[in-house]
């Protein structure tokens, strides 16, 4: 999930992992594969940046459990 700032400044959070295609023009038009469009206020570097990052982050979980680092929190 990824936190990015709707036209009307909005902050709204998206499910980068249901991003199909990213048009940028004055604004970046986020088209999700169930057919939502969302237009947002942000670079192309900064939507692509913010997607790698979640993603690394997923990983990088993965790779502590794996190896038996993950800590587990008591809620």
């Amino acid at each position: 999930m990824i936190l990015v700032k709707k036209i009307n400044q909005q902050d709204i959070v998206v499910n980068c992992e249901l991003i199909q295609t990213i048009e940028f023009s004055p604004h970046a038009v986020i088209s999700m594969t169930t057919g939502e469009k969302i237009v947002v206020d942000e670079t192309p570097e900064n939507i692509i940046h913010k997607v790698i990052d979640y993603k690394r982050s997923i990983s990088s979980r993965g790779l502590e459990i794996r190896s038996g680092t993950a800590k587990i929190e008591a809620m």
